[in-house]
């Protein structure tokens, strides 16, 4: 199934959760059911895609398309601020601030203080480097973890031996508890 439907499950996965899905992509990678290069390339696609709807709908809808609540309203407040603060910059590294990584798409298209080709450009340019860096993370994390699982396998049995003692110990344990409540109960 991952070879099957996993460039398809990165694309829809970094379309809705970016991080998640390409870490474990990229894991899934270094374990050799999926190539890094077309990871990369589907989870570029899919946060690409994403980013370029909420800046569309922003852009097109405004401040109408949310809900007036004060927690989104902050969050937008704190993304416009940033926008007007530093343009371009926030828009190459906008992916990797955490809190306002998804509003900030739709701030950039309500404030019109970036116009919406310099916006794809630069979107393209940072959600590139976001797929690569974040993808080959999830690919060296899977050869560190790699390295652990076989080391762990030569001490598997002395593992399970010692999970299995622990196990009827704490059974043990119990069951006299459960003997000596029941002597004590009248």
């Amino acid at each position: 199934m991952i070879i099957t439907y996993g460039y398809p499950a990165v694309v829809i996965g970094t379309l809705l959760e970016g991080e998640t899905v390409l870490l474990l992509a990229g894991f899934l990678a270094q374990r050799g059911y999926l190539e890094l290069s077309s990871v990369i390339g589907c989870a570029f696609l899919g946060a690409f895609l994403a980013d370029q709807l909420c800046f569309w709908l922003g852009r097109t809808k405004g401040i109408s398309f949310f809900p007036q609540k004060p927690f989104f309203l902050q969050k937008l407040e704190k993304a416009e601020n940033l926008i007007y603060q530093y343009k371009k910059l926030i828009i190459i590294g906008y992916r990797f601030i955490y809190g306002i990584r998804t509003i900030t798409p739709f701030a950039i298209g309500i404030s019109k203080k970036i116009p919406a080709r310099q916006f794809v450009l630069l979107n393209a340019v940072s959600t590139m480097g976001w797929a690569a860096i974040i993808g080959s993370g999830g690919y060296l994390f899977g050869g560190v973890l790699g390295i652990i699982i076989d080391e762990i396998k030569s001490y598997e049995l002395k593992i399970l031996a010692i999970i299995s003692i622990a196990g009827i110990m704490v059974g043990l344990v119990q069951f006299y508890r459960h003997l000596i409540s029941k002597k004590l109960s009248p």
